[in-house]
């Protein structure tokens, strides 16, 4: 499955269980993570997507290091079945 699909049905699950799946976007800030999860409750996790083959590249493992430094919650998920399991994690259903 392709990262953009994995982002698109990510950010629907999400939404579908009451959360905000909101594009990370940081000009002058490469290798930031792909999504911010907002959590019913003020909870925000940073989530990484890439395929079940995908890798980091040094930019990135440097941002996701520095941000999880200060305390950031930031995920590095490996393809859909991964994705899933987050979510069941932070947002499980029926919460």
């Amino acid at each position: 499955m392709l990262e953009k699909e994995i982002e698109r049905r990510m950010k629907r699950a999400v939404e579908e269980r009451g959360g905000m799946c909101c594009k990370f976007v940081s000009p002058g800030n490469p290798g930031v993570p792909d999504r911010m999860i907002l959590i019913p409750g003020g909870r925000i996790v940073f989530v990484e997507l890439k395929t079940e083959t995908g890798r980091l590249a040094k930019i990135q493992e440097w941002q996701i290091s520095e941000m999880r430094k200060r305390g950031a919650d930031v995920r590095v998920v490996w393809g859909w079945s991964d994705a899933a399991d987050l979510l069941d994690e932070v947002i499980p259903v029926g919460v």
